[in-house]
């Protein structure tokens, strides 16, 4: 089985007044009858995958659960960050909360992309998945299409191929047009879309050796945390913990990183143009 990890907690103000701080845009409708983070849950709730663990922040609790409910997933999880702290804190407790499952995968996930073909992604997820299994910390990355610069980049081993696994060389930060234009050029470059698939077992072991200091801030707020209704609040240690990426703390650092291509259509709907 595979564990959907959603990260839900950014406000996307971007997209005003569509999206604001009170409602951002992730429980919008801007593509279709469902919102992003309800079409997200419904691309990742068929076979092989497990009930969905959903990370968001106490102002998003109910419109969390309320739009998981209305799809028949009132098993999913949502743990309550008491603060945003990026990506890594979120995903390493997301990982400890698995640490009795060491072989278990999980997959990451933003609640707010759009994806165009879920078929060629859920494909790309099970060639990844194999990748996870033998023990590699594995990104789901985007066929570049334009020269894009608010992105940032993944440089392969070799251009990319559907279904194949690929090596990273090195995560780039967001170029500039020059830049973007070279990467695309070059034709082995893929978009950091931050998705993610690794076992539980490898990705604490790249805590524990890039970002150690995480691990026991983020245990804390688990240990501490207690039930409220449906929720799971993460206790207050959660606060001291490092905010940053997952990229920066974990990924960027990692000797085996590998990468598979998706190339059926995708959007972050970073702002109105996107």
């Amino acid at each position: 089985m595979i564990f959907p990890v959603i990260l839900c907690g950014g406000s996307g103000t971007r997209l005003w007044p569509t999206s604001r701080k009170s409602y951002p845009k992730q429980f919008s409708q801007l593509i279709g009858s469902e919102s992003l983070f309800q079409a997200t849950l419904r691309r990742v709730s068929g076979p092989g995958f497990a009930a969905p663990m959903i990370l968001t922040g106490s102002d998003f609790r109910f419109l969390a659960t309320e739009q998981a409910n209305a799809l028949g997933l009132s098993d999913a999880e949502v743990l309550i960050e008491p603060v945003g702290r990026n990506t890594a804190p979120a995903v390493l407790t997301a990982a400890l909360r698995h640490a009795d499952e060491p072989d278990a995968l999980l997959l990451v996930l933003a609640s707010d992309h759009v994806i165009g073909d879920t078929d060629q992604f859920l494909d790309a997820i099970k060639v990844g998945a194999e990748a996870a299994r033998e023990g590699q910390l594995v990104c789901i990355g985007i066929k570049p299409t334009r020269p894009e610069t608010g992105y940032g980049y993944l440089e392969l081993d070799a251009a990319p191929r559907e279904g194949q696994v690929h090596m990273v060389h090195q995560f780039c930060e967001k170029p500039d047009l020059a830049e973007a234009e070279a990467f695309l050029s070059a034709g082995n470059y893929l978009w950091n879309a931050s998705v993610f698939l690794f076992r539980v077992a490898d990705i604490l072991d790249a805590f524990r050796a890039s970002a150690p200091d995480l691990i026991a801030p983020c245990q804390a707020a688990l240990d501490d945390g207690w039930r409220d209704l449906a929720f799971f609040r993460l206790g207050e240690a959660y606060e001291s913990v490092r905010d940053i990426s997952l990229d920066y703390a974990v990924m960027e650092h990692a000797d085996s990183i590998a990468a598979v291509p998706y190339g059926g259509g995708w959007s972050d709907l970073g702002a109105w143009d996107a």
